[in-house]
């Protein structure tokens, strides 16, 4: 942890807060804006792209979805036997008698490990690639069907001589690394519960999650490769056991960079000692549907970490179903790619099961997009002949900020489909990503639909995404709700709000994968979820729905800001400064402001041949108000040479937003880079 008491940022930047900028702008009078609590829609996006002819007439997925959909639990239940194998079926499809929690596929008896591998090779793939990983240096390792399936046997195995049995939590520690995956297939095939932490956090971190979820074994590795250099994890859970008190007997070790560790007798095992020797017979049993497949714990939160449940039979059936239409994944041919790491749900949900659930081929890299160069990425798709891409939007704008000259360096034809995760996603970022990585780095005309998906930890699987051989994708909308999923915009009142406007996220149904719960506190989880609207599942964040009826994500509503009675959100506003040509990523925040309560302040990351100076700055102002309108020009624009992002690649508004204030940044321990805050400091200094 980096101490703030000297740095006061706050200090640096006052008299950059303190400019004489027009305040209390007000709309010229043919404007028509709302001032009630919905938020204001100001963006409108006139481009469409549906699919060419080729891709639609070959699609998996048709519009008839929609309407079966529409079947509600029935339409899951068809699902879930179509795309699962269960060791005994279910009798009914959902149980929403104790509402809000709900049981899915009641009396089924499913093993997710069996589902994701062994039925594969019993049906004849065994030969079929399952993983290809590239590790940093560039080592490779290929597991096909049948190899994964030996290894996570013999992992179950291992994980039963250590006494880890039915029920009991396994804490994961562990870079991308293939061990990473087997290890969860072999919890879910034995029956324990998997806890996974990102390899990025604390000791602290790490032993609060283990302590929450009461985990009887830790596997880790002695480390990883990151940026060139071998990188330590071990001592970080060496030092989450340090206090006495904890749950743990056995800490599993990989050896991947071969560093030397700290070893304690009696506790440490390693991996190609306990696995390695192990039996490789193992017999999957059907757990039950409701049986708990996995703990996740939810990123910066504040107190007692958040540890959302999901269980297996549900959560199974829409990740699979949806990983095969969000994606049209066509498994005998396509080469999946998701970049998310698996200490996030993303890699949970479209890495470690539903690829292997619907017998696809996936690649999997261990480093960062540009060691040993900014290629590194475009690299792999070429080399792998990655055809679906998914990734967050702070990777795509770090490409575009990097430039198209990088791309077009390599051959990436491969790619029909791109996918887009973890935040909205600006329409500049979303036509850049289509035009030259769907456009094989700009020499062909940009032809991959773009699926931008919303979801959360606690939904687990894809809420609002466009199909890609049906809907005609339109740049920064997540568009519509998945087939059977029942999602709806709402005011104040709970009440559904109309085309042209905007207002709170809401799931009116329960859906497959949700979560089951906050593990140990079901008030928290009633608290958290089902009490802001009555019977309706409130996702926390704030949505529009556009003059079609397409929705729109506008971020957290804690992200929203009051402007003089307009309810402004920072994703339109970055998205129109995006917008620019100047302009590489924005980050919008609202500070305290006498006159019109909150005032938008803006950090900026210019383009690399954009110069820094007053006039950009002006001109970047009034950009804003041409592209919305003068109540959300930015009092400030504050160029900065990066902007704090969480490990996931999340930006974290709330240190801005101390800096925008004039308060002492907070605590930036959970930043991918904690020197960033000191960068933007000295940045604002000159």
């Amino acid at each position: 942890m980096w101490d703030t008491a000297h740095l006061r940022v706050a200090d640096v930047v006052q008299a950059c807060l303190r400019t004489d900028l027009p305040k209390g702008f007000t709309m010229s009078e043919n404007t028509q804006i709302s001032t009630g609590d919905a938020f204001e829609n100001l963006l409108h996006e006139e481009r469409r792209f549906p699919p060419s002819e080729d891709f639609a007439a070959n699609a998996i997925g048709s519009a008839d979805l929609y309407e079966q959909g529409r079947e509600g639990p029935e339409f899951w239940a068809r699902q879930a036997r179509e795309l699962l194998t269960w060791h005994e079926d279910f009798s009914q499809a959902l149980d929403w008698s104790e509402a809000p929690f709900a049981k899915w596929f009641v009396g089924g008896k499913i093993n997710a490990a069996y589902n994701a591998l062994d039925r594969h090779v019993e049906q004849g793939r065994g030969d079929r690639v399952a993983i290809h990983f590239e590790g940093e240096p560039g080592d490779t390792l290929t597991y096909t069907y049948a190899e994964l399936t030996t290894a996570v046997k013999k992992a179950a195995n291992a994980f039963q001589s250590l006494g880890v049995a039915k029920g009991d939590r396994v804490a994961v520690y562990l870079p991308m690394i293939p061990e990473a995956v087997i290890t969860m297939l072999a919890c879910a095939r034995i029956g324990a519960v998997h806890s996974v932490v990102f390899g990025g956090f604390s000791a602290d971190a790490l032993r609060s999650r283990i302590d929450d979820a009461e985990a009887k074994l830790v596997v880790t590795s002695d480390g990883t490769y990151r940026r060139g250099k071998p990188s330590p994890l071990k001592p970080a859970v060496d030092g989450a056991l340090e206090r006495p008190g904890h749950t743990i007997e056995n800490v599993l070790v990989v050896k991947r960079n071969g560093e030397p560790v700290e070893w304690t007798e009696g506790r440490d095992v390693w991996w190609h000692d306990a696995v390695g020797s192990a039996s490789d017979e193992h017999t999957a049993e059907g757990h039950d549907s409701e049986h708990p497949l996995f703990i996740l714990y939810t990123s910066g939160t504040t107190g007692k970490p958040k540890g959302i449940l999901h269980t297996t039979g549900g959560y199974l059936a829409q990740t699979a179903f949806t990983q095969k239409y969000t994606f049209d994944l066509h498994p005998e041919t396509d080469v999946f790619w998701c970049t998310a790491d698996i200490g996030w749900v993303t890699g949970h949900s479209y890495v470690a099961y539903s690829p292997l659930v619907n017998g696809a081929t996936q690649l999997m890299y261990e480093g960062t997009p540009d060691t040993p160069h900014q290629g590194r990425w475009w690299e792999l798709v070429e080399k792998y002949k990655v055809s679906i891409l998914y990734t967050a939007p702070t990777a795509i704008r770090t490409f575009m900020k990097w430039g198209r000259d990088i791309p077009a360096k390599f051959d990436l034809s491969s790619i029909r489909v791109l996918g887009s995760v973890g935040e909205p996603i600006n329409p500049e970022a979303w036509m850049w990503y289509r035009e030259i990585i769907g456009g094989n780095g700009g020499r062909a005309e940009g032809r991959a639909p773009i699926v931008d998906t919303w979801w959360q930890t606690e939904t687990g699987a894809h809420m609002i995404a466009p199909l890609p051989g049906v809907t005609a994708c339109k740049p920064g909308s997540a568009q519509v709700p998945m087939p059977g999923i029942a999602v709806d915009v709402v005011d104040e009142m709970g009440q559904s709000v109309p085309n042209g406007a905007g207002g709170y996220l809401v799931i009116r149904e329960p859906w497959p994968a949700m979560l089951r719960g906050i593990w140990g506190d079901p008030e928290r989880f009633k608290e958290t979820y089902w009490s802001r609207f009555e019977n309706m599942y409130f996702a926390g964040d704030g949505a529009k729905r556009d003059e079609d009826g397409d929705i729109w994500l506008l971020g957290r509503v804690d992200d929203v800001m009051n402007v003089s009675g307009h309810r402004l959100s920072t994703t339109e506003i970055e998205s129109a400064l995006v917008s620019h040509p100047s302009v590489a990523e924005a980050a919008v925040v609202g500070a305290s402001d006498e006159t019109t309560g909150e005032a938008v302040v803006a950090f900026v990351i210019l383009r690399g041949s954009a110069a820094q100076d007053d006039d950009v700055v002006t001109t970047l102002r009034n950009h804003v108000g041409k592209e919305i309108g003068p109540i959300a020009k930015p009092r400030n624009i504050l160029v900065v040479p990066e902007l704090p992002k969480t490990r996931s690649g999340k930006i974290m508004r709330r240190l801005l937003k101390d800096v925008a204030e004039g308060r002492e940044v907070g605590d930036a321990t959970t930043l991918s880079d904690p020197t960033i805050m000191q960068q933007i400091a000295a940045s604002l200094r000159k």
